[in-house]
Formats: C-alpha cells, structure tokens, sequence
C-alpha cells in the first residue's frame, strides 16, 4: 500500500512538473478573452522620446520579440498606430485624431509581417525592429512639426494577429503582460515631446542700455555669469541678474533670482536681496550668443548680450 501510494506520489509530481514545462514552452497568457497565446517582448529602446529641439531627427525605435508556443513563428503581422494626447490646462486632454480617454481613434502607420522578424544569436525567439520617423508620424496625424509642443505625447499601439487569427493588444492584454518586468509587453508606447536643457554653467557678458533710480554706469561693462542648475528642474540659479550693473554703480548682488527653461521658452523668477523681481526680455539668438533686456519692479534695466562658450552653442530653440 505504500509503495502504491509513493508510486502515485511520483507521477502527481512528475505531471506536476511536466505541465510547469508545458507552460514555460506554450506560455499560458493571462489575456482577458484566452489563455494561451502570445506577446511583444520589448527588448530594446533605443528612442522612445521625441526630442523638441530636433525634431527632424526625432524616432520612435524599438526591438521586439515574438513569444510564443513557436519562438515567435506564429505571429502574423503587427500594426503601429498612433494618436496624439495633449493636456490644455483649465481643459483638459485633447487627442488627435479626436477621442477620450477610454475611446481611442488611432492611425495606422505601418504594417510588420512575420517576414519581419529574425532569429539573433541572443535569443530562441524572432525579433523585429519597429522603427518610426518623425516625419512619417506627423503625416499620419495630418499635422506639422510647428503644430507640435514641448509635453505632447505620442501613443504607439501595437496590434498583434497570429496564425489563428487571434488579436494581442493593450486592450485584452492583462496588467502582468502589460506592465510586468518579465513581459516588458506593453502594446502602447507613451512617446513624449521632452525639452532637454543645459544652460548651466559660466558665460562671458557685454551690459548696455543700463538705467536705474538709484545710480547709473554709461556705456557698456563686461563681466561673466554664473547659471547653476537647480536639481530636478528645468532652472537655474543666476549669480547676477543685473549682469554686472550693480557692481558697476557700487552695490553688491545677492538673492535667489532663478532663469527658467520651459522648452526654450525663458522667464526669470525669484527676487533679489531687496525683494525686486525680475523680468526676461528675449531679442534673438544665435550660436554664438544670446541677447535680451532684463528689468526689476525698481524699474532698473539693462541689455545683455551672453556669450556662448567653445563647443556648446545656443540651442536654436531659445526664445
């Protein structure tokens, strides 16, 4: 009796541990309307921001592979849609093409047929580059690059049909697929519109134009600035944001007056020592230099001209 017990013992684990096996090669994925199936598994991304400064040169790229009961042999083609999504402040989220939240209206952009995909060396499964310009995203949409702003967001959804004929995408997918680190298969790609910026650091200046109620400096001075980044913003803090003018009439600068980069856009913030806040005036930029008008609520003012420093210019993009 025992050994017949033990016996049934060894095959309960044995069929066990052959099922665990049958599951890891025919995965049982936890989608909504099937159990078995398959997923994209994000291997790389090599680009998946759009940046506002160059975005001409801006793509969508990733690398996918198929995991499947065949190493990715059963996938049959994979769609890439697009919409954009825009927060108004005071509004809301307006999407192109128009749709909400929970009722998404997308464009398809390309097609990838299981010709796509490849074996590599690094893996069993077929993999795919999915690669989309720019340019090709905003003639999908019907828009231009001067119709895009720093913080939209572009949605990439893929669209997945096997050989069965059966759909994988973010809306059947379960949360474990869509935003588990063993998956790494979301279906839906948030590709945002990001300003980098890199003002800090310390620059050469010519001040003109300077007038105040409280002292005066006739012609031009030079001097240096120093912009220093303030952590885990897009601001920095300004040693000087009279650009020499109170040194030049016998005062001393102190304060904490802030230059804010909001996608190129410039403004100052803060106040200075006597609590005066300041103003930023933009005239025009070039590589080499950066020129504006500052003016404090003491009614002082001046004209700055900013160097640039060697191998790193302006970016275009200042305004």
């Amino acid at each position: 009796m025992k050994l017949i017990k033990y016996s049934l013992g060894m095959l309960v684990t044995m069929l066990v541990f052959i099922t665990s096996c049958t599951d890891f090669v025919d995965p049982r994925i936890p989608y909504s309307t099937f159990d078995t199936g398959a997923y994209l598994r994000t291997v790389a991304r090599t680009s998946d921001t759009f940046n506002f400064f160059d975005l001409a040169n801006a793509k969508f790229d990733i690398t996918i592979e198929g995991v499947d009961a065949e190493n990715g042999a059963t996938v049959e083609s994979v769609e890439v849609r697009v919409r954009r999504r825009r927060l108004i402040p005071g509004v809301g989220l307006e999407y192109i093409p128009v749709g909400t939240g929970t009722t998404v209206n997308d464009v398809l952009i390309k097609t990838l047929s299981a010709s796509d995909f490849s074996s590599t060396t690094e893996s069993k499964f077929l993999r795919a580059q999915i690669l989309v310009t720019s340019a090709e995203t905003f003639s999908a949409l019907g828009i231009t690059a001067a119709q895009v702003n720093g913080g939209d967001v572009f949605e990439f959804r893929l669209k997945m049909t096997d050989k069965f004929g059966r759909v994988f995408n973010d809306v059947n997918a379960s949360a474990d697929i869509k935003g588990g680190a063993f998956y790494a298969s979301p279906f839906l790609y948030n590709v945002s519109v990001v300003c980098p910026t890199d003002l800090a650091g310390t620059f050469d200046f010519t001040s003109s134009d300077m007038d105040s109620p409280f002292g005066s400096c006739p012609g031009t001075i030079t001097g240096k600035v120093t912009f220093t980044a303030v952590a885990g913003t897009t601001s920095y803090r300004v040693s000087d944001a009279t650009f020499g003018f109170w040194n030049c009439y016998g005062d001393t600068f102190g304060g904490d007056v802030r230059l804010n980069d909001a996608c190129g856009s410039l403004s100052f913030s803060g106040s200075d020592k006597y609590g005066d806040t300041y103003t930023f005036n933009f005239i025009s930029v070039s590589a080499a230099e950066l020129v504006f008008t500052w003016v404090n609520t003491s009614n002082e003012t001046g004209r700055v001209v900013l160097k640039s420093n060697a191998g790193k210019p302006w970016p275009p993009g200042l305004r």
